[in-house]
């Protein structure tokens, strides 16, 4: 963080930077060809106004002025997303959190799901469709995380693609980068053809059926991707689908998991960030 503003809630402490900056180190140091030595932005304010991005829900035109400018800001994002660098950081957070649970790195089982959210003016009307379920035009979200909660996968679609249809595409990731994964527990839409494409791939597939159709039941085992989209629903730029290219959309999720995941790595919530007047604390 430049030590000529005041800093943001979504801004990353030393702490939380300690546990990624390695990555963004070795990244840069790739970095060649005509330009690169005079780049001079602080790669930690870049991962700030993303994140600032990401939580607050703000266009990117909207950044801050303290912030690098909007347009090199969306670049590094745009650059990090295609070469692997954002998904890295993820990933890399994602084993750490595994291991501060006392589990091992590569998860045995999982939960799939998805999530139809509607989409902004900028998205291309090709990406998107409507879910004739939900009664939602936009894109969908289909997600695969460990037991924690944690994303082990994830594609994002237009609605109209069936839950079916993109579970097959994430059984077929998950099976190539998660080969120790062989149980996945599901709902109802994800029988027939997503049963018999993970049992080829050495995957089981269990349907979580409904207990009761009165009142709320916290579904067994599927309850912990449900709180997965809690948690992103908690940074404004996932309420509603906002990025013109799908892909940008599954790079704000990766974001958005790794801005929880390292607040937990280090007992963090979201600082207030007052301004220490030197006063005795008032008390009743």
């Amino acid at each position: 963080m430049s030590a000529r503003r005041r800093p943001y809630r979504s801004d990353v402490s030393d702490a939380r930077w300690a546990l990624i900056e390695p990555v963004f180190t070795a990244w840069r140091a790739r970095r060649t060809g005509p330009g690169t030595a005079a780049r001079v932005h602080d790669l930690r304010e870049i991962v700030n106004a993303i994140l600032y991005v990401n939580r607050t829900g703000i266009p990117w035109e909207y950044l801050p002025h303290d912030f690098p400018p909007y347009k090199t800001v969306y670049d590094y994002y745009a650059k990090w997303e295609a070469d692997g660098t954002t998904e890295q950081i993820h990933d890399l957070l994602r084993d750490k959190t595994r291991r501060a649970h006392g589990r091992s790195i590569e998860p045995t089982a999982a939960v799939v799901d998805a999530q139809s959210v509607k989409t902004s003016a900028n998205a291309a009307e090709s990406t998107q469709g409507i879910d004739a379920g939900k009664k939602i035009k936009g894109r969908k979200r289909h997600l695969i995380t460990d037991t924690l909660g944690l994303v082990l996968a994830v594609i994002v679609t237009a609605a109209s693609v069936h839950d079916s249809a993109g579970g097959k595409q994430l059984l077929t990731e998950l099976a190539t980068a998660h080969p120790s994964v062989t149980k996945v527990w599901a709902d109802g839409g994800y029988q027939g053809r997503v049963f018999n494409h993970g049992a080829a791939l050495g995957i089981w597939l269990e349907v979580v059926k409904r207990p009761s159709p009165n009142g709320f039941h916290p579904l067994p085992k599927r309850w912990v991707i449900e709180r997965t989209f809690g948690w992103l629903m908690q940074h404004r730029r996932l309420v509603r689908d906002y990025e013109a290219l799908p892909q940008r959309s599954r790079a704000m999720i990766h974001w958005a998991m790794a801005n929880k995941m390292s607040r937990e790595l280090t007992g963090e919530s979201t600082p207030t960030w007052r301004i220490e007047t030197g006063n005795p604390p008032i008390t009743s």
